[in-house]
């Protein structure tokens, strides 16, 4: 899973309300200037300098986005979220879509064309969900200002004054962020449009998590935690001062501020209702979100129905491995064997951290016989934050920024050992690093031919469709040599499978938690802990879970189809550059681009 910074946070002090609409006046000129030049300048030239400006207001809009894509420019600032920038927001969704249609799509080569339809079709759906108040749901238990604040300032540049500047002024800014947020949340009670209440419950323990008495304590003072070595003595000291003054006059009180307001509002007045049809004109809500994160036109029906068939597919397989392991018992009885076995455990977190690592670096060699193209970002391995853990799932990957020399990072989660097993460690680096996530984010933001909208954006079923077809290739590197990693490997497709049937069954078929609950315990080895976080991530993010699965079978049908059109010429290191080679698109496009590849191979000598 990419980790999922959103824009949930405001702009400085000074520029609370101005800020936005003078942006929109500011790159409006630009917008108009592309309109002027048509028939006047060659239409390439014209769609480039419109995916420019667009990246640019898109960037200046959102300065989370920014500082994660490596870009600095706005590491002072939150993105605006009042009233009336929410309104502005709102009204200039679409404001490329206008420009796009001057320009004349039969005057572009071939990738220029590719280029053209994304934009087009983001800028539709970006209309489209534009309709409902997704603003309103500005916290839940994976994300928000609790989470999202820190990880954003863990993000930034710290190695001279002017970086530490620019963190002292986000500081400064939170706290009017912080009520921003409390404002949306108001809203949301007030319209029955909130997260449902059972999945709130540890959001004010998070809260508190950001603001210890100590200010260098809190995970918001990371790059003050110790004065910085790389800046001189006294401006260390200064900054380190303010800081901890903004800190404890500002952010400490705004965050003490939200935490009232859902221990005595929000929590007692969150809906009680999970499914996300049960919000107001849910039914079209959930169907948009399907649709966008799964680009298909796939329903809910129809998905359901897919996954209990996968569902019962693999079920066999794991019959099968379970076998190889000389188990006697039934799948319930191994699945309890897998939960509570020590030896399938690490007893301290330094140690499962190492494991990952290694595990890594086992893989890192064999990538070769897989890729032709690798990229060149390195990535780490390192602990979820102490503060999110309870709440978070059991890994993520937040993205590099080559651009700005930082890293990839597989965020490993090493709260309750006793519910990390062994035996999922293979598949999960798989999925997370390489040649997962990194690979393919990394390679799409080294694209520098590629407009910058196609190297850091993306479609969740193609980038988390990636992420679990890389599961599937362990045997190809090497790994799920022993049963149970293999066992492992099956569970985590077994996962992704109940998904499409847990999701669909709360979202569009009346299931309860608690029945979501029990038929993941039934066809899944993981943990219970594990289980009751996945479902919550389900109930709060409708659609998005749908992504991986949908998206993993596109890529082995496409496999298997190269596979047996090209034969003795199938090579798997051309066919996975061919899927990569143009960052993350929608399915669709996806399957008539390697159709149309195959078809080239079949003309090579």
């Amino acid at each position: 899973m990419r980790f999922p910074l959103r824009p949930l946070v405001t702009a400085t002090l000074a520029a609370l309300v101005l800020l936005p609409f003078a942006r929109a006046d500011q790159f409006e000129g630009r917008y108009q200037a592309i309109r002027d030049s048509q028939g006047k300048a060659p239409e390439a030239e014209r769609l480039h300098a419109l995916f420019k400006v667009d990246w640019e207001y898109h960037l200046a809009d959102s300065p989370e986005e920014a500082t994660q894509d490596g870009v600095t420019a706005y590491d002072t600032r939150w993105t605006d979220l009042s009233p009336a920038a929410v309104a502005e927001r709102r009204r200039q969704v679409a404001r490329a879509l206008p420009v796009l249609a001057t320009i004349d799509r039969s005057k572009l080569e071939p990738a220029d064309r590719t280029s053209y339809d994304l934009f087009k079709r983001q800028g539709e759906e970006a209309a489209e969900e534009a309709k409902f108040p997704t603003e309103l749901l500005a916290v839940n238990q994976l994300a928000g200002v609790q989470q999202e604040a820190a990880a954003i300032l863990r993000l930034m540049p710290r190695a001279t004054a002017a970086d530490l500047e620019n963190q002292v002024a986000r500081l400064q800014a939170l706290a009017p962020h912080i009520d921003q947020v409390i404002g949306l949340l108001q809203e949301g009670l007030r319209r029955g449009i909130t997260p449902p209440q059972v999945t709130l419950r540890e959001v004010p323990a998070q809260v508190l998590a950001q603001i210890p008495d100590d200010p260098f304590q809190s995970p918001l003072l990371e790059a003050f935690a110790e004065p910085a070595p790389t800046v001189g003595g006294e401006d260390s000291l200064r900054l380190r001062a303010a800081a901890a003054k903004a800190y404890v006059e500002r952010v400490r009180p705004a965050f003490l501020r939200l935490h009232a307001f859902l221990v005595d509002h929000y929590l007692p007045g969150a809906r009680t209702t999970i499914a996300a049809t049960a919000l107001p004109d849910g039914a079209a809500w959930y169907a948009h979100d399907v649709r966008v994160r799964t680009t298909t036109d796939l329903t809910a029906d129809q998905i359901h129905a897919l996954g209990l068939a996968e569902v019962k597919r693999i079920r066999a397989e794991m019959e099968a491995v379970k076998s190889q392991t000389g188990f006697k018992g039934t799948m319930a009885e191994f699945f309890t064997f897998l939960r509570t076995d020590p030896r399938f455990y690490y007893t301290n977190a330094d140690d499962l951290i190492r494991g990952y690592r290694d595990i890594a670096k086992h893989v890192d060699p064999g990538l070769m016989r897989l890729f032709g193209t690798l990229p060149r970002t390195t990535y780490g391995v390192i602990p979820v934050p102490a503060y999110a853990e309870k709440s978070q799932t059991t890994a993520y990957y937040m993205p590099g920024a080559p651009d700005a020399g930082r890293p990839g990072y597989f965020y490993a989660n090493t709260y309750a050992l006793n519910t990390r097993p062994k035996w999922e460690m293979e598949a999960l680096t798989l999925h997370e690093a390489v040649p997962g996530h990194h690979l393919q984010i990394s390679l799409a933001q080294e694209m520098g031919d590629l407009p910058e909208f196609r190297r850091f954006g993306g479609y969740t079923a193609f980038v988390e469709g990636w992420g679990l077809y890389a599961e599937s290739l362990g045997d190809e590197l090497g790994l799920y040599t022993d049963p149970y990693m293999k066992f492992g490997q099956l569970t985590y497709e077994m996962w992704r499978a109940v998904r499409l049937v847990v999701d669909t069954g709360m979202h569009a078929k009346g299931w309860t938690r608690d029945q979501a609950i029990a038929f993941f315990k039934e066809n899944a080895g993981k943990s219970e802990h594990d289980i009751e976080v996945e479902v919550d991530r389900y109930i709060v993010w409708p659609g998005q879970a749908l992504a991986y699965k949908l998206g993993e079978l596109k890529l082995k049908e496409l496999r298997a189809y190269a596979t047996k059109e090209l034969g003795a010429k199938f090579d798997v290191r051309r066919f996975h550059d061919r899927v990569l080679r143009n960052g993350a698109v929608p399915l669709g496009y996806l399957d008539e681009d390697i159709r149309a590849w195959v078809a080239d191979e079949k003309k090579r000598g």
